[in-house]
């Protein structure tokens, strides 16, 4: 979300602005002195050779000229000079792979340049797939156009699954969906074209801080807590995803392990609340858990949704554009915390992970196991001195409730300075973001990931010439909903920042998923007031024999199946007096509130 770096290139050396931190000297520096290629430099395809103290790639249209070079790193800047000698058109190209195997061949990732870069599609980042079919990620126009026979200084910046494209030392590009490999390493690509490359300097880069910059329009990254957990059921796979989507910087789950010594994603010590089940983990088996569904008690819609082993839950990271904050719910042992670990690791996910616990001898065995890896501090109470225990524990972050920091918010500073981040927990009243954002914390844990995304965008636009405006997009005016449908709240604000969203007189967040399945029959109303302006969408929920079979065929698993089908049976035969006495009867089986909507559903049909 914040950027903080910036980088300008010169023929023969790199000069840094202030702030940027290199972690050491570069590990490559090759200025092609020699008549042959240099030693671990290795063409796969095109023509490659030396040529008055340049290297040279060539390659045709039909071509995806590539040269390999250079070690896996996780964090590195590469700079280079490069010159288009000759292109076949001027949307041919060249580009800087970012993750590629040795020998050249797919998958990989790159940063390319077209001669013609002013165009739309100038710069971009793209991956080469294993199918050998593109996946461009993100598209810009260059301030110049490279051309042919100048000398363009290229510069990229890559943390993890983040890069950002420097033209001419002004950035161009970001992304955050590069998919890292364990191995790969640095390459060049040319096609249709004929391109020089001289003074390549690769340097590896620290770890990025977690502390912003002191100014008046950085704005606190948003953390996902337990996933998106206001829209999907907390700590599963849906969650996640649905928080990565949302915008969040970062997801945060809970980990611990089963009786078996399995990592599984879970906040209580026991199942019984967020599943069907019931027990403890310690006690719990693989066999068990697995077969637990972790969904329907938040909604019938995510039915079926695991008690998600650790695994998995990395794969769906891997997956998304958030980095991960590891919750250790403690105790653990020494070997339990060694495998949730070599997990992460296992998953090259040690650089965009942030591994944080209540329990300090969690904090001080992980920071034995791995040295590597960022520790945060949980706290439900502020410390006395919470600066000499985040340095006495090593952490990068420090994270107790708002509740216990707002009265004592001076201590942020004093943590920042120490190059130590302050995230509190958990805050979803947009009431207290201004206060948290004032006071100069790093990020806001929050249930509501998405309406804070919205909220940070409209206060880094405050000054902008864009007035308020207040409209509903979705759902549309006059919209007839049956059971079964869903929408998406959609709101249009303008520049305005203090934002209100309802339905029905209701606070709702934008974004939320609204099924018609858990509405009235009627009419409701989705309303919005931004900078004094309103605005409002009038949409209706009308019984229908389709909406009817739904809620039936959706039915809780505990409904006997038999009544499922009779009850069917008389819908589809359209015996509205019948189906309202087989709702009533069976009101204990059902459940209070779907039995009575059946049964208001039929009675609205029969009439």
């Amino acid at each position: 979300m914040h950027t903080r770096i910036a980088i300008v290139l010169t023929a023969a050396a790199v000069a840094l602005t202030p702030g940027v931190a290199q972690a050491a000297d570069p590990v490559l520096e090759e200025r092609f002195d020699g008549p042959q290629l240099p030693a671990g430099w290795e063409a796969a395809e095109g023509d490659w050779s030396i040529v008055d103290g340049r290297l040279v790639g060539n390659a045709t249209s039909a071509q995806i000229g590539r040269i390999s070079f250079g070690p896996h790193l996780e964090r590195y800047r590469v700079d280079l000079r490069l010159r288009f000698e000759s292109v076949v058109n001027a949307s041919r190209w060249t580009a800087v792979a970012l993750d590629m195997p040795a020998g050249g061949a797919p998958p990989w990732w790159h940063a390319a340049l077209r001669s013609a870069s002013t165009a739309a599609n100038g710069v971009e980042f793209a991956e080469r797939t294993a199918a050998n079919t593109w996946n461009v990620t993100g598209q810009a126009p260059a301030p110049s156009d490279a051309g042919t026979g100048r000398d363009v200084g290229v510069s990229i910046e890559v943390r993890g699954n983040r890069a950002r494209w420097f033209f001419e030392g002004q950035e161009v590009l970001t992304t955050r969906s590069l998919r890292r490999s364990a191995d790969g390493g640095l390459g060049l690509v040319v096609s249709g074209a004929k391109v020089s490359f001289d003074d390549v300097v690769v340097t590896p880069l620290e770890a990025e801080s977690l502390v912003l910059p002191d100014d008046e329009t950085t704005v606190p990254h948003v953390v996902a807590h337990r996933g998106y957990s206001s829209v999907a059921p907390e700590n599963t796979l849906a969650a996640v995803a649905a928080g990565g989507r949302s915008g969040a910087d970062w997801v945060e789950v809970d980990v611990a392990t089963n009786a078996e010594g399995e990592p599984y994603i879970l906040h209580d010590n026991t199942v019984d609340r967020t599943t069907d089940g019931t027990g403890a983990l310690p006690a719990l088996s693989n066999g068990y858990l697995d077969g637990l569904d972790a969904g329907s008690w938040f909604t019938p819609a995510f039915t079926g949704q695991p008690v998600s082993r650790l695994d998995p839950l990395l794969e769906e990271v891997l997956r998304g554009t958030a980095d991960l904050l590891l919750e250790v719910k403690g105790p653990e042992t020494r070997a339990e915390l060694e495998r949730i670990v070599a997990d992460v690791r296992a998953r090259g996910l040690i650089g965009r992970t942030l591994l944080q616990s209540f329990d300090v001898q969690v904090l001080r065995d992980v920071r034995a196991i791995a040295p590597d890896l960022r520790l945060g501090l949980l706290r439900g109470t502020l410390d006395a001195d919470p600066l000499a225990i985040s340095r006495e524990l090593g952490v990068v972050a420090y994270n107790p409730s708002w509740n216990a920091l707002a009265p004592r918010a001076g201590e942020i500073a004093r943590l920042n300075a120490a190059g130590i981040a302050v995230m509190p927990y958990t805050v979803d009243d947009p009431g207290q973001w201004p206060l948290m954002r004032d006071a100069g914390v790093d990020a806001v844990i929050t249930n509501r990931p998405g309406a804070l995304v919205g909220w940070n965008a409209r206060y880094e636009q405050a000054g902008s010439p864009v007035p308020p405006r207040a409209e509903v997009l979705a759902p549309a005016a006059g919209a007839r909903l049956e059971r079964g449908d869903a929408f998406a709240i959609a709101v249009a604000v303008g520049g305005a920042r203090d934002v209100a969203v309802t339905l029905d007189g209701e606070p709702v967040e934008e974004g939320a998923v609204v099924r018609a399945d858990e509405l009235e029959l009627g009419e409701h109303v989705v309303a919005v007031e931004a900078g004094g302006e309103t605005g409002e969408s009038r949409f209706t929920v009308v019984a229908s024999p389709e909406g009817l079979a739904h809620l039936v065929a959706g039915a809780p698993p505990r409904v006997d199946d038999q009544l499922r089908l009779q009850l069917l049976r008389e819908v589809l035969d359209r015996d509205w007096s019948r189906v309202i006495r087989l709702a009533e009867r069976n009101e204990h089986e059902l459940g209070r509130p779907l039995a009575r909507t059946i049964a208001r559903d039929a009675a609205a049909l029969s009439r």
